[in-house]
């Protein structure tokens, strides 16, 4: 397999071409490192975005989502796939230049096209669904319920082919005038990171219950909650 993917008219910015990335690597970690993705489809004729959760496998993206929902419908209906356009954003940080016009911001993101479809054959649902969890936080998946018949009969997926796909990258500080360099105003980037908290039980949680070693950090592998004496 080649190590990244082909630029289509459809993956190639129109704008600042020199932060596209098309290396699967890339691509494979800005969408598994995302919690949530955005999902564009086409609904009687206007056009819908949905947050929704995914989860990667190999080069298959899965998008969770409701039997009934729009575009699992909508796919169910479309016998050569739904087309979509799904997108995946993180920021690292806000960029703050001495002029508002080059104000930006330092990301990450990707962007894929293509035919999604529901996935009907049981046992891939299964291994998506074990991926969705295991997307949320590793280690997951083997500590919960599977879900029973009617679970499953509620729940859909969509699958989408990383065949058309493009991740875009801006990293660095301000980018100002050379006239504006000298002004006073304070330049610089502002890093944000996505920071997990303690882990808060829920209320009816037998209070003697360890924590899972997946949600402690390698060091506190022997913790329990943050309050138990």
């Amino acid at each position: 397999m080649d190590t990244a993917y082909r630029p289509t008219p459809r993956t190639t910015p129109t704008r600042y071409r020199e932060r596209a990335r098309y290396d699967r690597k890339i691509v494979h970690r800005i969408l598994d490192e995302a919690l949530i993705c955005h999902l564009g489809y086409i609904s009687a004729g206007k056009p819908v975005v949905l947050p929704t959760t995914h989860a990667r496998l190999d080069e298959t993206l899965y998008l969770h989502g409701s039997s009934g929902s729009g575009p699992m419908l909508a796919a169910k209906a479309a016998p050569s796939g739904l087309p979509v356009c799904v997108t995946a954003t993180l920021v690292d940080g806000l960029v703050l230049a001495r002029a508002a016009m080059h104000h930006s911001l330092n990301y990450r993101s990707v962007v894929v096209v293509g035919a999604a479809r529901v996935v009907a054959d049981q046992a891939e649902k299964l291994r998506a669904l074990h991926a969705l969890l295991e997307h949320i936080r590793s280690g997951r998946a083997a500590d919960c319920r599977t879900p029973n018949a009617r679970e499953l009969a509620a729940t859909a997926v969509l699958a989408l082919d990383l065949v058309e796909v493009s991740a875009k990258i801006r990293s660095g500080g301000a980018v100002d005038d050379p006239a504006d360099r000298t002004l006073p105003h304070w330049a610089g980037v502002v890093p944000l990171r996505l920071m997990a908290g303690p882990p808060e039980p829920d209320e009816d949680l037998d209070p003697t219950a360890p924590l899972p070693s997946y949600l402690c950090e390698p060091a506190e592998r022997a913790c329990l909650y943050a309050d138990t004496p």
